[in-house]
């Protein structure tokens, strides 16, 4: 299937009262080298009975220029500061790009499914920012009209200004607005993003600092990335609350008796699609491998973030063995892994790894790794500008990052998107089917 997506109009959206002129700073966190790209999601909505899509489009693109005023930072450019060793945003409200496009070939249900190829629905954000650094705007939205009367809503964030959750709030904030929902007082939003400020450290401090994460390994595998991003072919595969039940039931069978105590089900289906995704490959017995999971420390650091923060506020935790171990020793054991990575995010873990990625500008290494990332607990899902929620929320693009994405009218169900090399698709849906 072409893409077929044509583009009737692309505007920059500023604005629509008076707002700061500054320039901010961004947070440690946010100046990550491995953030310093755009996020984008894809919200794909069915035909409302007597829907007006000028009007739609119309309110829309408002909505968007009296977000933009709260959120006025989402209308700056990002640029290295001074020092060149962190991030800062000039906010002069430069804007937003909004886009409004038609597709004659694509419908709602075309999205039941994964895509066939990792790029099949890019045009479905038709501009696309290969570097955030270079005065490219950090936020663009694209609606695109559909052969049905559906539509879809693409979205693109630069993730060095927001993550995931404070990005779902904003997007939830503009839809309440287009719908007319929202009638109240503008958000009290928190820039506050000194409070992941840190001291400098010494160099014991730095060589004191164990986190695996960062921490590179051996390639056993011949070429590890080649073997994991040859010929990727995407999937998308639903674990309602019965097949989570029976993966908790697998994993208590089979894991350590000092991790006996209850697993979640986050712990139990990530560790049962990494193992799958390991499986299916087939690394060497002694390959270590790493699963980073992106943890949310609104909650986890001391004293909690204040209430309207929207920087990035998560931190990779990583579980840790050998691909033996992981494939050979059951669920149980791999969500004990993810299980006990999770539980070691706290205030001190928080504040070293800020401290590391200041000093050292580390960045997480590819080799033997698997990222996942849970969307399904965002807000996506509530995003309904006039025509009801999305039945389909997910990335533009399938990648070999793995992630948890929400089931519309199933609070308990998960879907998991990854893209997977094509030699192994086939094994990976059987193993993870088991």
């Amino acid at each position: 299937m072409g893409s077929s997506v044509r583009v009737k109009e692309a505007v920059v959206v500023t604005p629509s009262e008076p707002t700061p002129n500054c320039v901010l700073s961004l947070s440690a966190l946010d100046s990550q080298l491995f953030l310093r790209f755009t996020v984008e999601y894809l919200l794909v909505y069915r035909p409302g009975p007597g829907l007006d899509k000028v009007a739609t489009t119309s309110r829309l693109k408002a909505a968007l220029a009296r977000a933009l005023v709260p959120y006025y930072p989402l209308a700056g450019r990002v640029r290295p500061s001074s020092d060149n060793l962190g991030l800062e945003v000039v906010c002069k409200a430069q804007g937003a790009v909004f886009i409004e496009a038609v597709s004659d070939r694509y419908t709602v249900n075309d999205f039941e499914k994964a895509p066939k190829t990792v790029a099949q629905w890019r045009r479905l954000l038709s501009f696309s920012v290969p570097d955030v650094l270079n005065g490219s705007p950090p936020l663009i939205l694209q609606l695109t009209w559909l052969s049905d009367g559906g539509a879809a809503l693409g979205v693109g964030i630069s993730h060095c200004l927001t993550d995931g959750i404070g990005g779902s709030e904003f997007l939830n904030y503009v839809a309440e607005m287009a719908s007319g929902k929202h009638s109240g007082p503008k958000p009290k939003l928190v820039w506050d993003r000194h409070v992941f400020n840190v001291k400098p450290m010494t160099r014991d401090d730095y060589l004191n600092q164990s986190h695996p994460e960062f921490n590179r390994v051996p390639d056993l595998s011949g070429g590890f990335m080649n073997r994991v991003t040859n010929h990727l072919r995407p999937t998308c595969i639903v674990f309602d609350k019965r097949k989570l039940t029976y993966l908790k039931t697998m994993a208590y069978r089979t894991c350590q008796i000092s991790d006996s105590s209850s697993f979640t089900s986050f712990e139990v289906l990530a560790a049962h699609v990494w193992r799958s995704w390991a499986r299916a490959i087939g690394f060497p017995p002694n390959q270590t491998l790493k699963l980073l999971l992106s943890v949310n420390i609104r909650n986890r650091v001391k004293p909690g973030l204040p209430d309207g923060y929207y920087g990035n506020a998560f931190v990779l935790a990583c579980a840790q063995t050998s691909a033996k171990e992981l494939t050979e020793k059951g669920i149980g054991y791999g969500s004990g892994l993810v299980k006990k990575a999770k539980e070691r995010v706290d205030s001190e873990y928080v504040r070293k790894v800020t401290e590391i990625v200041s000093e050292s500008r580390a960045c997480p290494d590819s080799v033997g790794v698997l990222i996942l990332t849970q969307w399904s607990r965002m807000g996506l899902e509530r995003v309904e500008f006039g025509m009801e929620n999305p039945v389909f929320m997910g990335p533009i693009c399938s990648d070999r990052y793995c992630v948890f994405l929400p089931v519309k009218g199933e609070r308990e169900s998960v879907k998991v998107m990854v893209a997977v090399p094509a030699a192994a698709f086939d094994n990976y849906h059987r193993f993870l089917r088991e």
